[in-house]
């Protein structure tokens, strides 16, 4: 039988398997990222944090329909300085935590990276693709490659810990901005945000489900899209990729490493198949991989390529 380890070795950060929690799903508080790690997690990612404290959008923020969900939460958090109580003594999690930065300027990406540089976070990552909250991501103008490498490179000079920058799925330019975040020193790329807005009305009502109206789409409907993403992303730059958008299974997940990511995130996943989403993604993995004789996670990625 085929000796299979799914440990890998993420800029640093030691992960026993390559699955981590994407931001924004349970990475709300500490107890939380714990009950993800103990899940089966190799890794989790907090809830995006700002400067000052936000409320967000109204409800309702999520809503699922057949093909994936929609949201708009709206970056409801409580600011950086509640961050940083709630996120203390970051070793009791028991897997590397990484910290979700946001700003709607340059200066707001410093002041929480500074705010949270004392935490003991094992990476920071920064997403400049938000796809339905004003004055953030997409709609703020972050997702262009000079805007990527102004924020980059400011929150590289505040910082020892490896960043990721978290990339949309929305832009034609994407390899340009992927290379600009790695120029201007990310040591890696989140791909991708969700995708979108879309928008789901409710006929009997006539109106919007969302609060927001619009959300971001992520699930089944984006994957393929993500995937490609990830290919291109690949070809672009030198540094690892942690691949996201509609990962659930251990198909899913070896898919995504086969078109280039290190890495996968899972968000909606844990809606569909609950918090051992985990687990149950590495166990089908390592279940593929000893049918395949395929020894290591590397072995797997960026082979579509060849």
């Amino acid at each position: 039988m085929t000796e299979v380890t799914l440990s890998i070795n993420l800029c640093n950060m030691r992960l026993s398997n390559p699955t981590v929690l994407a931001s924004g799903i349970l990475g709300t508080t500490k107890a939380l990222l714990k009950r993800v790690a103990e899940s089966g997690a190799g890794a989790v990612t907090i809830k995006s944090v700002s400067k000052e404290s936000r409320e967000g959008h109204h409800n309702p923020t999520v809503i699922t329909y057949e093909a994936g969900m929609l949201n708009a939460v709206g970056y409801s958090n409580p600011g950086v300085e509640a961050a940083c109580i709630e996120y203390s003594n970051l070793n009791e999690v028991g897997v590397p935590v990484i910290a979700s930065i946001i700003g709607t300027c340059t200066d707001d990406f410093i002041a929480v990276a500074e705010g949270l540089s004392a935490s003991g976070f094992s990476a920071i990552e920064i997403p400049l693709s938000c796809p339905h909250t004003p004055g953030f991501g997409l709609l703020s103008g972050q997702g262009t490659p000079k805007a990527t490498y102004e924020i980059t490179s400011a929150v590289r000079r505040k910082t020892n810990v490896p960043i990721f920058v978290k990339i949309s799925p929305n832009v034609p330019e994407i390899t340009s901005i992927a290379k600009a975040a790695e120029d201007a020193g990310a040591n890696g790329i989140t791909a991708v945000n969700s995708m979108g807005p879309g928008m789901v009305i409710n006929i009997e009502s006539k109106k919007p489900v969302l609060g927001f109206r619009v959300g971001g789409v992520t699930g089944d409907a984006l994957r393929p899209i993500a995937v490609r993403c990830v290919y291109d992303v690949y070809q672009a730059v030198k540094i690892p990729i942690i691949g996201v958008g509609g990962i659930s299974t251990g198909r899913h997940a070896i898919e995504m490493m086969m078109a280039g990511a290190s890495a996968v995130g899972i968000g909606t996943g844990v809606y569909t198949r609950g918090i051992n989403v985990f687990s149950k993604v590495c166990a089908e993995m390592k279940q593929w991989m000893i049918e395949n004789g395929y020894n290591t996670i590397n072995d797997l990625v960026g082979i579509a390529h060849d």
